[in-house]
C-alpha cells in the first residue's frame, strides 16, 4: 500500500502554553492539491513547519512518504512568505535559483548548477531576471524566482507559504498556471496556505480550514461551507474572497 505523500497524525503544538494547532489530523494523497486557509493566528504557518520538520508537535506526528518529517529534504521544494526576505541581500535571481540546489548560498557557480536553474527560471517563465539582482524585482517577478528556487531539484511535493502576497493578479493567476503545469508534468503534490478562498475554490482539489483545529478537510465544494467557515473565521465574507454559497 502506497503511503500518503502528507500524513498529520493528531499533530499539537503549543508555544509558552499557547495551542498553536490542537489535534490536527489528515492525509494527503499524490498529485492532490492542498489549499490551506483560515485566519491570521490559525496555525497554518505552523503546520507548514511541521510537515517541514522544522517544528517538533508536544503531542502526534507527521510523516513525509512514509517516514518522519524532515528526513527527505531534497523531495520538498518551500516557497516561503517573501514579506519575511530581505530583498538588499546583494544576490541575482539566478543565484537565488541554485541556492535552492545547494541550500545554502552559492559562492562560484558551477556549470550544471547553472545550466539546471537557468532551464528551471524558463519554466517558469523567467530567463530573462537571471542577472537582475533581487532588489529589481517586482513582486511577481520575486514570486516566480522562488517558485524556480523550490522547483530547481523537481521535488514531489511543493509547500507554499502565502505565495501570493504582494503579486497583482495576473502575476498570481500565472502562479497557479505554473503549477498545475508542473503537476501535470511530474504528477507532483502541492501543499498551499492562502487568504483567497475563492483560489481554494477553483484550483484546489483538497482544502484544509484551520483555526487552530482543523474544522474542515476534503473537496472544496464539500468544506468551503457555510458551517465550516463559521466555525473557523466567525463569518462568511473574507477580505480576500468571497465564497457564494
Amino acid at each position: 500500500m502506497i503511503p500518503p505523500v502528507l500524513h498529520v497524525h493528531h499533530v499539537t503544538v503549543t508555544f509558552n502554553e499557547v495551542e498553536a494547532l490542537s489535534d490536527v489530523s489528515f492525509d494527503l494523497a499524490e498529485g492532490e492539491f492542498l489549499a490551506i486557509v483560515g485566519p491570521n493566528g490559525a496555525g497554518k504557518s505552523t503546520l507548514i513547519k511541521v510537515a517541514l520538520g522544522l517544528i517538533t508537535p508536544q503531542r502526534g506526528h507527521a510523516a513525509l512518504f512514509g517516514e518522519d518529517a524532515g528526513r527527505h529534504p531534497e523531495r520538498i521544494g518551500y516557497v516561503p512568505q517573501l514579506k519575511t526576505f530581505d530583498r538588499s541581500f546583494p544576490a541575482t535571481a539566478l543565484e537565488l535559483v541554485v541556492s535552492g540546489l545547494r541550500r545554502v548560498w552559492p559562492g562560484r557557480l558551477r556549470p550544471h548548477e547553472r545550466d539546471s536553474a537557468l532551464r528551471t527560471l524558463e519554466q517558469v517563465g523567467a530567463t530573462h531576471l537571471a542577472k537582475r539582482t533581487l532588489s529589481r524585482l517586482s513582486g511577481g517577478e520575486l514570486q516566480r524566482a522562488f517558485l524556480a528556487r523550490a522547483l530547481v531539484r523537481r521535488p514531489s511535493l511543493v509547500l507554499l507559504d502565502e505565495p501570493a502576497t504582494g503579486v497583482d493578479f495576473l502575476a498570481e493567476h500565472d502562479l497557479y498556471d505554473l503549477l498545475e503545469r508542473y503537476q501535470t508534468e511530474t504528477g507532483a503534490t502541492v501543499a498551499m496556505i492562502t487568504h483567497d478562498l475563492s483560489a481554494a475554490r477553483y484550483h484546489a482539489t483538497k482544502v484544509a480550514v484551520l483555526n487552530r483545529q482543523l474544522h474542515g478537510f476534503g473537496p472544496p465544494d464539500e468544506v468551503l461551507c457555510e458551517a465550516c467557515l463559521k466555525e473557523a473565521y466567525g463569518h462568511l465574507g473574507h477580505a480576500h474572497g468571497v465564497i457564494v454559497l
